[in-house]
């Protein structure tokens, strides 16, 4: 573990808190809050009606305090780091590529250790699961982050994780897909022993997009990078993990020796989809440790009908802009932007920008995501004018600047995104580009220009109509600009004096000139 290199009283133990963030989140306008009693029963149905984070104030029996969908818009994930919209991943990156120390400090300096439950005292069932999905096969508290020690390397390993209530001590997790924990507990098990394990219940965003992600390293280092300062640590009261100690709660424990034994699920997954039962371990619940005003954290999470407001889809969709810009540079001269797009599951539609400098770049950007993000099923480049952020802009782009016999790329034999239904089980499949771009090179005329409204702006040029069109050909709103007109009405009716006196010309993109026609007809003059 990194040495401390700074003072742990520097540190502000309520800078990464939830309820600091919510606090903000509430100021920017971001939060509904039910201040009137909710039942659990509720609190999914509720969640899932508002494009906000929610705050309920008095959530079940116990009347607690709990949040939900902190993550969940690009806008709040964006305020987690302190930046506007379109610089969170280059935050992200520079973040990432910055260390930052691990500072241990005492129980006693640690926020989340202000209660401590221990052994037979600790109970469950007085903390807020919730039924969150139709067929969901329990309760769940899906804001878990895991922190693990692997047995043979020393290092710790983050990740996220739902926990699902089973009595007062017990609670079933997922650990069927392939992760870093998967493996470490897989081996622990086959030799008939315990691992240790503790969650993290409320969090800074943050934290939690650090626990989506899988680093050779120590993976708690991963957590201080993306808060961009020194991290405080704690150890556990009943094992040896070391937790951050300004979450709001943690519950700490063991995964028992048995293996995979208990079934678990099904559960609303990160595709809109459930995932089916299957067999996971067992997590038993030996000490809870909490903030003395702990404010409780739920995700949306596979909300099928509206992914683009989970937690999973922006965190993830913000993890694949930064990816796919990283990706990008160096294998065209100018990429603009991506967007990874939080509705289409586990950020399988990825939007890229480029302003094109030689043929064929679009092409090598749709092969460069395709290299760098094994999640990535649909790649769709667009010009630098559109942006990748407006449905309506993209649909436009696809509709007006895609022909699918010149700019449809399909690449088949492709690993995909496990998860993805339409896979049938299988772990290959096809991919797909969309050069949405205009070809390169194309000569521009009047009817491959973007249509908008004018901007009547500058200063006066011309004193007549006639003057105007003497300068050159030129363009009705031109000419209204140039004669620093704001009805138009008038110039139409100089423009027909001089049809009328035989001069009036236009070229086939419609600009006005002087020359030579029969009197009363506008003559065509093509290029």
């Amino acid at each position: 573990m990194t040495k401390p290199t700074i003072s742990k009283s520097s540190i502000d133990m309520n800078k990464f808190r939830l309820r600091t963030f919510v606090d903000k989140l509430i100021e920017m306008g971001e939060v509904e809050i039910h201040d009137e009693p909710v039942p659990l029963s509720e609190l999914s149905r509720i969640a899932e009606a508002t494009p906000k984070a929610v705050l309920f104030r008095k959530a079940g029996p116990e009347q607690l305090e709990l949040v939900s969908s902190v993550a969940g818009d690009r806008h709040r994930l964006a305020a987690a780091f302190g930046v506007p919209v379109d610089s969170a991943w280059k935050e992200y990156l520079k973040r990432l590529e910055s260390p930052q120390p691990l500072v241990e400090v005492t129980s006693n300096e640690a926020p989340v250790h202000q209660v401590v439950i221990r052994d037979e005292d600790v109970d469950l069932t007085k903390l807020p699961f919730h039924p969150q999905h139709e067929l969901d096969g329990s309760t769940y508290l899906g804001s878990g982050i895991d922190y693990t020690i692997d047995p043979e390397s020393g290092n710790t390993n983050v990740g996220c994780r739902r926990l699902s209530l089973r009595n007062r001590r017990e609670a079933g997790i997922n650990a069927t897909a392939p992760s870093d924990l998967k493996r470490i507990y897989s081996k622990v098990a086959a030799r008939g022993q315990r691992l240790p394990v503790s969650f993290a219940i409320g969090s800074h965003p943050v934290d939690s997009m650090a626990a989506t992600m899988r680093m050779p390293a120590d993976e708690i280092t991963l957590v201080a990078r993306l808060r961009g300062e020194p991290l405080p640590l704690v150890k556990c009261v009943t094992n040896d993990i070391r937790v951050p100690a300004d979450v709001e709660m943690v519950l700490e424990g063991y995964l028992d020796e048995r293996g995979y034994c208990e079934p678990e699920g099904p559960y609303g997954e990160m595709m809109g989809y459930y995932g089916p039962m299957h067999l996971d371990p067992v997590f038993h619940v030996t000490a809870i440790t909490m903030r003395r005003d702990v404010l409780y954290q739920t995700v949306l999470h596979g909300s099928g009908r509206i992914l683009g407001r989970t937690d999973s889809g922006n965190m993830s969709a913000l993890r694949a802009d930064a990816m796919a810009m990283k990706a990008l540079r160096g294998v065209i001269k100018e990429p603009v932007a991506a967007h990874g797009v939080s509705s289409s599951g586990a950020n399988q539609h990825i939007r890229v920008a480029i302003r094109q400098h030689e043929p064929g770049e679009a092409r090598k950007a749709i092969f460069a995501i395709f290299n760098a993000i094994t999640n990535a099923k649909h790649v769709f480049v667009v010009d630098h004018d559109v942006d990748i952020f407006d449905d309506r802009q993209m649909e436009w782009a696809l509709s007006t600047r895609f022909q699918a016999d010149r700019d449809f790329v399909l690449v088949e034999g492709m690993p995909g995104m496990r998860m993805d239904p339409s896979l049938d089980g299988r772990r290959i499949g096809a991919k797909a580009g969309f050069d949405c771009t205009v070809p390169f090179g194309r000569k521009e005329t009047v009817s491959t220009k973007v249509a908008t409204a004018p901007a009547f702006v500058g200063p006066r040029r011309f004193q007549t109509v006639r003057e105007a069109l003497a300068a050159g050909p030129i363009y009705f709103v031109d000419i209204m600009r140039g004669l620093g007109s704001n009805d138009g009405r008038e110039i139409a009716l100089e423009l027909d004096a001089l049809r009328q006196e035989g001069v009036l010309c236009r070229n086939n993109d419609g600009q006005y000139f002087l020359g030579t026609s029969k009197k009363g007809v506008t003559a065509i003059v093509g290029e």
